[in-house]
């Protein structure tokens, strides 16, 4: 048989810039062969075990070169298949790449084809990378999944989980997903730890900062509200640093995504059902359950529901210095939220009671946001002032102000701190804590 080229075969152009990042189409213009050939090394790598006294690197040479026999192979096409059967084999499949991008918060992969990042808030296609088939997007979801104990598939067809790394996964398929697998990827950011992150890039001033460490050392209840992606989880973590090492901290997720480094951390997380429908252990079961675990802090990642009312009753019966986040697009409508969710609890509680119960349980609510450039700023930081006209009422202390756009769509704005002593400021001298009466004692 005459070797041939692959640029014969599979009529590819020679690439002249080599320095960029190279694409599926960069090397295989012809992805319907590129797909075939991936297919094939992959299956003879599944169908075969790697024997123990073979290196992992040779033995994909080998596959390739027995599945390319016939062809000369280019150092650049080469190279570039080997890296894509080294994922398969020791990562996650065509996403490794985008997973190790410390620039990348969110992958979304909705089709073989279709696969979306975000980078600094924007949402754009990424063209380097693809599946070769629903079927590559399922087993690289069960690859990921598998070493969690978890499981997806017809009677099982919707999944969260975590990586190593604290990363949140959700996939989700046929015959819930109409298009195919789809598998959403919130990335944990290493690059956003601490307060000072987020000073550096502009999320909140030097005084914010302040108070809200402040709050967190008077043992003052917090909730964090905001849109999805807005980095509640994020401000979440980094307002639990400003928590004092000698507490013991009690942690409860879906998929635990916090990251404390004080020495007394309980994590628990929730359970879905079995594939009988039974088992399952909520966030409610798990609030209930650290009250009796001696908590000086309890810490839920997320409330959605039920649980909101165990939470509440924590913060009202002693468990001072709790934090938790909840959806909503401002303050008000978080405690409109919080409201309907302590109402799911389907106690026999007059509205008016509830919010007594909230006013008298929640301190502080912190509002982020990501604005239509990218960037995420807290917008707002309110106390709860009590009930006018059975209405709760909340005082603002701190705001961003958004004033318009600059011509390269960039929000032009400014942080505010009003002219006003909150209520809270005296609960937190109370405390002890008098680091930030040039605040608000001017």
């Amino acid at each position: 048989m005459t070797k041939k080229s692959l640029s014969e075969a599979f009529d590819i152009s020679p690439i002249k810039n080599q320095t960029k990042v190279l694409s599926d189409y960069d090397v295989f213009p012809n992805k319907v062969l590129l797909d075939n050939l991936r297919n094939q090394i992959i299956q003879n790598i599944l169908d075969n075990k790697i024997p123990d006294d073979r290196k992992l690197k040779d033995y994909i040479n080998d596959e390739i070169n027995k599945t390319l026999e016939g062809y000369d192979l280019s150092n650049l096409a080469r190279a570039h298949i080997f890296n894509l059967i080294e994922n398969e084999i020791s990562g996650y499949g065509p996403i490794t790449e985008l997973l190790s991008d410390g620039n990348i918060t969110e992958i979304m992969v909705n089709s073989p084809n279709e696969i979306y990042i975000e980078i600094d808030g924007r949402v754009i296609k990424d063209e380097t990378v693809s599946f070769i088939n629903d079927d590559h997007i399922l087993r690289t979801i069960q690859r990921m999944i598998q070493p969690l104990g978890r499981t997806i598939d017809a009677s099982n067809p919707m999944v969260d989980s975590r990586l190593p790394d604290g990363s949140r996964i959700n996939a989700i398929i046929p015959p819930l997903s109409l298009k195919g697998p789809v598998l959403t990827i919130r990335k944990f950011r290493k690059n956003m730890s601490d307060i000072e992150d987020f000073l550096r890039s502009g999320t909140l001033t030097p005084y914010m900062a302040r108070f809200l460490c402040a709050c967190v050392e008077a043992k003052l209840n917090i909730i964090v509200s905001g849109g999805t992606g807005a980095g509640k989880t994020t401000l979440l973590n980094i307002l639990s640093s400003f928590i004092s090492n000698d507490e013991r901290i009690i942690t409860i997720e879906d998929s635990a995504e916090l990251k404390l480094e004080q020495n007394h951390v309980i994590s628990l997380e929730t359970r879905t059902e079995n594939y009988e429908n039974q088992n399952e252990i909520t966030i409610r079961d798990l609030v209930r359950n650290s009250l009796r675990m001696r908590p000086d802090r309890i810490i839920v990642g997320e409330v959605r529901g039920k649980e909101a009312f165990d939470m509440l009753q924590a913060m009202n019966t002693g468990h001072d210095g709790s934090l938790t986040t909840l959806h909503a697009n401002s303050p008000i409508d978080a405690l409109n939220r919080l409201e309907s969710m302590v109402m799911m609890a389907g106690l026999d509680i007059p509205m008016k009671a509830i919010r007594e119960y909230i006013s008298t349980a929640i301190d502080i609510v912190v509002h982020i946001e990501r604005l239509s450039d990218g960037k995420r700023k807290i917008t707002s930081i309110s106390e709860i002032t009590g009930i006018k006209n059975d209405d709760l009422q909340l005082q603002e202390i701190f705001a961003f102000r958004q004033k318009g756009l600059t011509r390269s769509g960039e929000v032009n704005g400014e942080f505010v701190l009003y002219n006003y002593i909150p209520s809270v400021y005296r609960k937190i001298k109370s405390k002890g804590i008098d680091d930030i009466s040039d605040i608000f004692e001017k």
